[in-house]
């Protein structure tokens, strides 16, 4: 890919808490694409992270420790191009991305289009290792999600993440678009790469925050609740068959996959969740 000869219409959203370890980089392959401007809206973080962000010259916000939807929210209001970059911090933008994934947009005119992801773990842990598997193996990769995508700006502020998720908020707003009749899509052209840490702890969280995030998924949209509750038990399936034909060592991953977003999902049922449409 070429670099970009010319400043790309493009603002980049960048939510960020406490992700020191992985920003610098981040930003520095945003910064490689020439967009408009970047916006890293911090969480409150304790270390490093917002001097990272000053450093890289990119414009610095606060969404008071609310979370990654209210973050991604508070950068496209302050935001001034009609497209929106959404870029987690563990994502790494290669050389002329952007441009391809923007051309890409503007030419079959996208409501929203998301980077094909390569995922890989920043370590040599079993956890962060099997997630990377996961995703690169799941059919996740084909459904429209906003780690790292280009949105009309005023589509995402008509329609808005619901800012009470932790997780699953990309689902959850998908599937309001989708009932809009938004065009969506998944790059098969151009790639970033999408990285995982290590740990147990990690892992784990993930899979909670992800049940929690389906519970209240379904709460919201009754008619697809068979189908969202259903999605951990499909993956699960899904992944045992391709780890027993290709790595049997992630066998138990899926367990802990299964059980913890079911027990989150199943706690947030018992909490009364009740999300409004």
């Amino acid at each position: 890919m070429n670099r970009p000869s010319r400043e790309l219409p493009v603002s980049v959203i960048v939510p960020a808490r406490n992700a020191a370890h992985w920003l610098a980089d981040c930003l520095a392959s945003i910064n490689a694409q020439h967009p408009a401007e970047i916006i890293v809206v911090d969480g409150c973080s304790t270390d490093a992270t917002v001097e990272i962000a000053r450093a890289a010259g990119a414009l610095v916000l606060s969404d008071g420790g609310r979370g990654v939807p209210a973050a991604r929210m508070m950068g496209a209001r302050a935001a001034s191009c009609e497209v929106l970059a959404l870029i987690d911090a563990d994502v790494l933008v290669p050389s002329g991305a952007l441009e391809s994934l923007l051309a890409e947009f503007t030419d079959g005119h996208y409501d929203g289009l998301q980077f094909a992801l390569a995922s890989h773990s920043d370590s040599a842990d079993y956890w962060g290792q099997a997630l990377a598997w996961h995703h690169n193996h799941s059919r996740v990769r084909e459904w429209f999600c906003v780690c790292a995508t280009l949105m009309r700006r005023e589509l995402l502020l008509e329609f808005g993440f619901d800012e009470r998720f932790r997780s699953g908020e990309d689902i959850e707003l998908r599937v309001r678009l989708q009932e809009a009749g938004a065009r969506l899509g998944v790059s098969r052209k151009t790639t970033v790469a999408h990285r995982f840490s290590g740990g147990f702890e990690t892992a784990r969280d993930q899979w909670v925050q992800d049940g929690a995030g389906l519970a209240r998924t379904a709460a919201k949209h009754p008619s697809r609740a068979g189908w969202v509750v259903a999605l951990p038990l499909l993956a699960a399936v899904r992944g045992v068959g391709l780890s027993i034909v290709h790595a049997p060592r992630y066998l138990p991953y899926w367990a802990g996959f299964l059980g913890y977003n079911y027990q989150s999902m199943f706690s947030e049922w018992l909490r009364g969740t009740r999300v409004a449409p």
